[in-house]
């Protein structure tokens, strides 16, 4: 049998089928989605000058994008704003599996139709072994498609549903004959509730976010400190030793994640927020029981706080919240690049250790090809220039990469570099040491 004369593509030719390269309506599109599950959605250009730095990811998930769908889905509130952490788990988790499934069905019936589309997965899981996880962000999509603003904490705030989505992106091999773009005006109201709730104060009243002090409390049951908890294992001489580094109903935590749902630590920023047309209306009517019954009960609540020693957190939690306790642990992650430690460095910014500080450093990063990079800290500000040297500097730092990387992962410590040649310094101890302790980790 010749190829042509196989079933398959017999049956292909006679119906006369191949791949759409038209330019698609989008109302159709958008009524697909709505059909499909979404509760919102948006179209923008693969072109949009706002995510040009995310094309090269985005293409490694469907390479002929030419247009991508953001969609939002609604969750219930009461369960967000619940002081039971599994309760506000579960609605998380159950809209992500809405998102996932209302994206494969929206693939579904648009390959159907002859249209090209591949989903992106909605939160966990993500490439972490890559430099970036997340191959596509939804955020700036969804703002660029119409879909809200980003507000004070850092989450997208729908003008409708406010705080309380999830989003999701389909990426389609066509264009489409119209394409959205952000709302005239941000959602977020600036009453910075968000700020006022979160527990280890990573949201900052002029905007600032730690994202590595989030992380570190937020995810610590899964991604944010599974490395540790795995590290402690091996470290403990015995099960006194193991149960003192880590108590039982923390291993159980962190269990539970592993064989059921990852258990997110707080998303108090997002309960706390009544942005939204649908969301506003207690807020507006009485703002005082708004707090008592929505934002102190999470302010009161006693809780584990986990903090990476000499962070922002370290300092000003304690103050905040005398009576949540505080528990030291590590950063959780593990440096292979120079671009990835170049990019973390931005993440692990703290403003507090930086506040009396204005240096200004030079780094030579030894391996087969040296890299260059300028860092300046200067209270409240980080600039990186990761390609040269720029400037005059306060120190200047030579240091072998490998090497390098084993300070960061833990494996060793600076002195030790020091003592092995392995790192050189032109200026003053002290302003390195100044300078490293901008970035606990």
């Amino acid at each position: 049998m010749g190829f042509e004369d196989h079933p398959t593509v017999r049956a292909l030719r006679e119906r006369g089928e191949s791949e759409s390269t038209e330019i698609v309506s989008a109302a159709l599109l958008k009524e697909i989605a709505l059909e499909c599950g979404a509760a919102d959605v948006g179209l923008i250009e693969i072109s949009r000058p706002a995510i040009a730095p995310q094309i090269p990811y985005i293409q490694k998930v469907y390479a002929k994008t030419k247009t991508l769908m953001a969609i939002v889905c609604r969750m219930n509130e009461l369960p967000v704003r619940s002081q039971t952490r599994s309760v506000a788990n579960e609605e998380f988790h159950a809209t992500y599996d809405h998102v996932n499934e209302a994206c494969r069905e929206i693939v579904r019936e648009l390959t159907k139709r002859g249209i090209p589309a591949c989903n992106a997965i909605a939160a966990f899981p993500m490439e972490l072994d890559q430099p970036k996880i997340m191959m596509v962000q939804h955020k700036p999509v969804a703002v660029e498609a119409g879909l809200g603003h980003m507000g004070v904490h850092r989450s997208v705030i729908h003008p409708k549903f406010g705080s309380f989505i999830l989003l999701g992106t389909v990426l389609l091999g066509v264009e489409a004959d119209e394409y959205d773009h952000p709302v005239d005006y941000n959602p977020c109201l600036g009453c910075k509730l968000c700020v006022a709730a979160c527990p280890v104060g990573a949201i900052k009243a002029d905007g600032a976010f730690d994202f590595m002090t989030c992380y570190t409390h937020n995810y610590h049951d899964f991604t944010g400190n599974f490395l540790n908890f795995v590290e402690n294992v091996v470290e403990a001489k015995d099960k006194k030793d193991y149960r003192q580094r880590i108590p039982p109903s923390e291993t159980q935590l962190i269990w539970q994640s592993l064989s059921f749902k990852p258990q997110y630590k707080a998303a108090y920023c997002i309960s706390v927020c009544p942005a939204g047309e649908e969301v506003i209306s207690p807020f507006l009517k009485d703002r005082k029981t708004y707090v008592e019954d929505i934002v102190k009960p999470l302010l009161d609540k006693e809780e584990v706080l986990y903090v990476i020693k000499g962070t922002d957190a370290d300092e000003s939690v304690p103050r905040k919240f005398p009576h949540k306790q505080i528990k030291h642990v590590r950063a959780g992650r593990i440096t292979t690049s120079i671009g990835g430690h170049l990019f973390s460095l931005r993440l692990s910014f703290q403003r507090g250790a930086a506040r009396a500080l204005d240096l200004t450093s030079h780094w030579t990063f030894e391996d087969k090809k040296e890299h260059h990079a300028t860092i300046r800290v200067a209270g409240k500000l980080l600039e990186i220039d990761d390609r040269r040297h720029a400037g005059d500097a306060d120190f200047k730092v030579w240091v072998k990469t490998d090497r390098w990387f084993d300070y960061l992962n833990l494996l060793c410590e600076l002195d030790e570099l020091f003592e092995e040649g392995s790192i050189r310094l032109d200026g003053d101890r002290e302003k390195l040491d100044a300078y490293l302790a901008c970035f606990p980790f």
